[in-house]
């Protein structure tokens, strides 16, 4: 197994990547809000890219995983700026992004800026704006009252321990909506969302399928499934999913 490398953006972030050299397009794994690429899904997706002599990206945005920087100090944006960083340091050619969770949101904001690069996108439990629709949007009177007053709250979570949200996260991510305005995706697109999912809701995906101009836009329901979506039949299905915006399907 290759070692991490590193890449130093323009921003003055260090950035830690794998990069598993074959043939095109280049599978680009985007991880979730506070996870990092060595998570089930993704290690799994290069092996199995390995195995097909396709190249693969993965690595961590900065304050996530090995790379520089405090999780506090990030915002979608910042996120935004890692990946653009690493895709055109790090890539050639046609790309098919996979996004996991705020990797989802993350893949939209990528296909967004540069849509001439994707050959097929791969979402699971995507979160598109979720600063706003689930954060902001369940906010106490009092919990807004404590990010203004000190500029951040402790948010709990059922997949990791509860985690700080700031005011620039929420702030930040207001410049990086994507269910706001029109969204072209000119490229095959599949949704995978488990029903038993508590942090993204069906209905997400739901208006996600519905706000997206795509010519060959797909959203299909696990029952059961969580949002991990790390069972071995969930693996299955993103393999099959990638190959089918391949065209292999």
């Amino acid at each position: 197994m290759a070692g991490i490398d590193y890449l130093d953006t323009t921003q003055g972030r260090r950035l830690a990547y794998r990069k598993t050299e074959g043939a095109g397009p280049t599978i680009v794994f985007l991880i979730g809000l506070k996870s990092d690429m060595e998570g089930t899904k993704v290690v799994h997706l290069e092996d199995w890219a390995r195995a097909r002599g396709q190249a693969f990206l993965r690595f961590d945005y900065s304050g996530h995983g090995q790379s520089s920087g405090t999780f506090e100090d990030g915002a979608i944006g910042d996120w935004h700026e890692d990946t653009l960083a690493a895709v055109e340091a790090l890539t050639d050619g046609p790309l098919v992004v996979v996004g996991s969770s705020m990797g989802g949101w993350q893949s939209l904001l990528l296909c967004r800026a540069m849509p001439e690069r994707i050959a097929g996108l791969v979402t699971i439990a995507a979160a598109p704006d979720f600063t706003e629709d689930g954060y902001w949007a369940s906010f106490t009177e009092e919990q807004k009252m404590v990010l203004e007053r000190d500029g951040q709250v402790a948010m709990p979570s059922d997949y990791m321990e509860p985690y700080i949200v700031t005011r620039r996260m929420i702030e930040n991510g207001r410049q990086h909506l994507v269910l706001r305005s029109p969204l072209h995706l000119p490229f095959p697109v599949r949704c995978l969302q488990g029903t038993a999912d508590s942090a993204v809701s069906t209905e997400t995906a739901l208006r996600l399928l519905d706000h997206a101009d795509c010519p060959d836009m797909r959203l299909t329901l696990v029952k059961d499934a969580d949002h991990r979506f790390s069972e071995p039949e969930n693996l299955v299905m993103i393999e099959r999913a990638i190959l089918d915006v391949m065209g292999e399907g």
